[in-house]
């Protein structure tokens, strides 16, 4: 098989003894994500629009704060970021403050004339408006849009390997299967790419290899619990011992696990 720039990551995954090959691409296209928030994109006009926009989501603003020891960068994004968010906040605001003071002065019968009548009040609206924006900034994640763009051309790039490289499929289909999450990606991608014949043939394939590895994980985890039985002190762990980080890993895709 002709090693492109493109298959190096995901032929590395595959010749690793893991339970997802995929868990390891996107972790670390999730790194590479993280490293060129905090480098490159600093100097590139474009990127610190997106950040500004989007912001982070609650953990990967956890992992840039994490990432190294150099605060700057993060700090400089926060600054612009905030700087953005507050404008528009205080637009929002600004634009029914009016209406907000009115209705603050309105007494009792006034208030429940405008109920009667089905005016929506300043304060609901300007409520709505506060909570739909808010909303929107807590969906939006310049780090989770990089790398999951990549992490759909990794997948594309799996599904082409797997139907057009025979050396590939054979690692493919002596891996130990994948967790969940990458497993529905596969489908999900199979159903686009592939005929219905190749669709047919991959759920043939693949079904069947990541059945035999849940009951695997299934097996191991069971015996771990049975390792905690006074009658089993001197019994052979087996391969249970990691058996809970690796079975959450399978049902979830990658975690932060402490083992």
């Amino acid at each position: 098989m002709k090693e492109r720039i493109y298959t190096i990551p995901i032929n590395d995954a595959f010749d690793q003894d893991t339970e997802c090959p995929l868990c390891i691409c996107e972790r670390k296209l999730e790194n590479d994500a993280l490293e060129y928030t905090l480098g490159p994109s600093m100097m590139e006009p474009d990127s610190r629009i997106e950040t500004n926009e989007k912001g982070f989501c609650h953990e990967h603003f956890t992992k840039l704060f994490n990432f190294g020891q150099n605060k700057l960068p993060l700090a400089l994004m926060i600054d612009t970021h905030l700087m953005e968010q507050v404008e528009e906040l205080e637009k929002i605001y600004n634009k029914q403050k009016g209406r907000i003071m009115r209705e603050s002065k309105k007494n009792v019968l006034e208030s429940v004339l405008d109920t009667v009548s089905g005016k929506k009040k300043a304060s609901g609206k300007i409520v709505d408006v506060f909570v739909e924006k808010l909303d929107s900034l807590e969906q939006t994640c310049a780090v989770c849009d990089r790398f999951r763009a990549n992490m759909e051309k990794l997948l594309d790039n799996t599904l082409y390997l797997y139907d057009k490289e025979p050396e590939f499929k054979k690692k493919f289909l002596k891996s130990k299967g994948f967790c969940l999450k990458h497993l529905k990606a596969l489908l999900k991608k199979a159903g686009e790419q592939f005929s219905q014949p190749k669709q047919a043939e991959l759920l043939l394939n693949l079904i069947p290899l990541e059945l035999e590895a849940l009951k695997r994980v299934q097996v191991d985890v069971h015996h771990f619990t049975k390792m905690f039985d006074y009658r089993n002190k001197d019994a052979d762990w087996k391969n249970s011992r990691d058996a809970v980080p690796r079975s959450i890993e399978k049902i979830c895709g990658p975690c932060e696990l402490q083992k």
